[in-house]
């Protein structure tokens, strides 16, 4: 297939555009390398990538660039591009939020509206559903986000779609629960933990450690997209690691890998849900999805990104 990735040089997307490249996919990755973290790690994301014959990049801006060229004849859109956190999205950070998680989806699925292309696949969030009142939780749960970032990935699902039943756009969003493996962002939780037990810096604990989270896999999840492109399935599917836990437990597996962690106890933020799980049986019977990764294997995976000083 021709593939086009937005957000191709993020901790998904670049995964995302490997396996696409060892499927025999042809790729073409958009990015803009905003500052929200170093830029340098993801020129570092694209090292493997940027030989390929298959791939091609375009340094640009979905708000500004002409998309036109890029999603004309376009097999699969895969949209991953956005400003990601929970905790960064409250207060005036909120407007970069709507331009980079809601204009710029509206802008993409113009784009391919007007020049259609084959399959839109949505990065979506568990974060749409904030405190989930039944855990696993399904799509059919109302989603109730409990962060500004929750509702600019919310609005970007509502846009998918409004474009899906009004003008055919065939759109997939995929709620994605806690994805982590080599190459995750450094503001993430379990990135965070490794960087602390490889270097004795301190782990700022948000909460009491009983918060759970459904860890899923970097390799699970870009697989899934995948075959959410190949398939003739439309809508809104989770896609979780298959089995949540707390925080405590995450903390106890990286001890067990890497070495003890100093825990600096914190109060709990604004916006964190207090559990997270995924009901994975759209997937499953839809995408064939089927998490692979155990949370010890993924974590010894990311351990060896994090080298002992």
């Amino acid at each position: 297939m021709r593939a086009l990735v937005t957000g191709a040089a993020g901790f998904i997307g670049s995964h995302l555009c490997a396996h696409l490249l060892a499927c025999g996919d042809t790729v073409t990755g958009i990015d803009s390398f905003t500052d929200f973290y170093d830029p340098a790690r993801k020129e570092r994301n694209l090292r493997t990538l940027t030989g390929s014959p298959g791939f091609s990049l375009h340094r640009a801006d979905l708000l500004t660039a002409d998309l036109a060229p890029l999603v004309d004849g376009a097999d699969a859109v895969y949209h991953l591009a956005g400003q990601p956190g929970v905790r960064p999205s409250w207060g005036a950070e909120f407007p970069l939020y709507t331009s980079r998680n809601v204009l710029a989806t509206q802008v993409l699925l113009e784009a391919v509206r007007q020049h259609p292309a084959g399959k839109f696949v949505y990065a979506s969030s568990s974060s749409v559903y904030g405190n989930a009142p039944v855990c696993p939780t399904a799509e059919t749960v109302l989603p109730r986000p409990v962060s500004p970032y929750g509702i600019t990935k919310l609005a970007g699902e509502h846009l998918c779609e409004l474009y899906r039943q009004t003008f055919g756009v065939p759109a997939v969003s995929l709620r994605l629960f806690t994805v982590y493996g080599p190459r995750q962002r450094p503001d993430m939780a379990l990135a965070r933990l490794l960087h602390a037990a490889s270097n004795g810096a301190p782990f700022p604990l948000y909460g009491d450690g009983e918060q759970t989270r459904d860890f899923t896999y970097v390799h699970d999840a870009v697989t899934a997209m995948r075959e959410a492109a190949r398939s003739a399935f439309t809508g809104i599917a989770n896609l979780g690691g298959g089995s949540p836990v707390s925080m405590k437990q995450a903390i106890s597996t990286v001890e067990n890998i890497v070495g003890p962690v100093e825990i600096l106890p914190l109060p709990t933020g604004p916006g964190d849900a207090r559990h997270t799980s995924a009901d994975i049986t759209v997937a499953t019977r839809e995408l064939g999805y089927r998490p692979r990764t155990t949370l010890h294997d993924g974590i010894l995976a990311m351990a060896r990104e994090h080298p002992r000083p």
